[in-house]
């Protein structure tokens, strides 16, 4: 496997592929996913971001295969959060069940597109300017250490958030869903609908998150390819991951304090690199065991309701 533009763009026409099959075939028609069918999606996605693992480390080379597996790892253990705050935005705006994938479909495409983004400047600041990778290491450090403190996870404010007062004042807002459609006419005018609203918030939504998860897997590997493709399919399972996992996020409530803990080490691995190598094995056992460490917790001392 070469990192050549001929292979960027099969990739991409293949997770393009994805998704419209997605969108045209399997859920055509809007339904509320059940979670049956989102364990089946969610094993799918899984499963083929795994074959895809295995394709890396062998054209690759199995350090690069170790590299993907644990920004792969990173970025769906911090979509997490993500999870958790779309959840507290389709439950404030009382969005239907089956409105919620096409919502979320809409919301991931346009993630992918600001990651790459993302991607392709920090890492070209990266390569030409490496001593920014330490204020890179600080600056997770920091947010790790910030979100372990900052209780058991992040908070949404809906009535007062910027964007939602922005587009109340600037777009005409019809007070009911349209049947799922995101801009409705009526004499002439065009309405945008509050599905709309809770579009440009999971957008906005996703750029704060980004602003960790990105710096997050540049910090284990500057391979362009390998940071990209390790957060398109960690995206591409989001959705199913969500459905699945929308009515036991609650019983997870050590998870956040596991992500904090991640982010801190990984971090430190950057600020230490000078002094000590951690290899990439070693990397990879830290992150998932604090996953595992904060979900069986979370498990054996469980969450006290009000």
């Amino acid at each position: 496997m070469e990192n050549t533009p001929l292979f960027w763009l099969l990739f991409t026409t293949f997770v393009i592929g994805l998704l419209l099959l997605d969108l045209l075939v399997f859920n055509r028609n809007a339904h509320e996913i059940k979670l049956r069918e989102a364990l089946g999606w969610s094993a799918f996605w899984v499963a083929l971001s795994l074959a895809f693992n295995y394709v890396v480390y062998r054209t690759m080379g199995p350090q690069a295969g170790l590299q993907w597996l644990t920004g792969y790892l990173v970025e769906k253990a911090l979509s997490v959060d993500n999870l958790f705050v779309f959840l507290l935005i389709f439950s404030y705006f009382k969005v239907p069940a089956q409105y919620q994938h096409r919502i979320l479909f809409w919301g991931v495409l346009g993630a992918l597109i600001l990651r790459a983004v993302f991607i392709l400047i920090g890492g070209a600041l990266l390569a030409r300017f490496h001593f920014l990778i330490y204020p890179l290491g600080a600056f997770l450090m920091y947010t790790g250490i910030k979100m372990g403190l900052s209780g058991d996870g992040p908070e949404i404010d809906p009535e007062h958030n910027p964007v939602v007062r922005f587009l109340s004042r600037h777009l005409p807002i019809t007070r009911q869903i349209e049947g799922g459609q995101f801009f409705v006419r009526r004499d002439g005018v065009r309405f945008a609908t509050p599905l709309f609203v809770v579009l440009v918030m999971v957008e906005t939504t996703d750029v704060v998150f980004a602003a960790d998860s990105i710096p997050a897997i540049l910090a284990i590997t500057r391979d362009t390819f390998i940071v990209f493709t390790s957060n398109v399919f960690a995206l591409l399972g989001l959705r199913a991951m969500y459905f699945a996992l929308a009515s036991m996020m609650r019983l997870f409530h050590y998870l956040h304090y596991g992500l904090s803990l991640i982010l801190v080490f990984i971090g430190a691995k950057i600020l230490l690199e000078s002094f000590i190598t951690i290899p990439m094995p070693v990397a990879l056992g830290v992150v998932g065991g604090l996953l595992v460490l904060s979900v069986l917790a979370s498990l054996l001392w469980p969450k006290k309701e009000a």
